[in-house]
């Protein structure tokens, strides 16, 4: 059992502490999808206003739904469509709003409104993309998305 000792101060504050417990869960773990399930539980625990949370992997050119919390989902995305596959395409954060000034946006929920997707990268290859959803517009901000992007960072080569 894992009990992880959560700021509920700062933003910096929450990131630094689920860095900890991240990297707790996945420092020992050689299984990617061990990894990226506890990774996505945590995430969906202590982030506040997610209606998803979860990955997708990049298998045969597209991005396949992987470990995740949330309603069922798109089950398979390609590359440079919505903001999943825009990420991954780009292999550049994307954090966007108000998802339905996306050109493209995939519904998977009709409930969510903004969704922040990180793209995962080992070396050159890309492993997959982080996706959060969120019903409430603008919900991210940069310090949600530099604080995720350095838990992927942290991520990544144990995937």
């Amino acid at each position: 059992m894992y009990v992880f000792d959560i700021a509920a101060g700062t933003r910096a504050d929450l990131y630094r502490d689920l860095s900890a417990a991240l990297d707790a869960l996945t420092a020992d773990e050689p299984d990617a999808i061990a990894n990226m399930a506890n990774a996505a539980a945590l995430l969906w625990q202590y982030l506040p206003d997610l209606n998803w949370a979860g990955f997708y992997r990049m298998v045969d050119g597209e991005l396949v739904l992987g470990p995740f919390q949330g309603k069922a989902a798109c089950i398979r995305i390609p590359l440079g469509k919505g903001v999943c596959g825009t990420a991954a395409a780009e292999r550049r954060t994307q954090r966007v709003a108000d998802v339905h000034a996306f050109p493209g946006h995939i519904a998977c929920d009709a409930q969510s409104a903004a969704e922040l997707v990180v793209p995962i990268v080992v070396g050159d290859r890309l492993i997959g993309v982080l996706d959060l959803d969120s019903p409430v517009v603008g919900r991210f901000d940069a310090e949600d998305e530099a604080g995720c992007e350095a838990l992927m960072s942290l991520l990544a080569p144990r995937l």
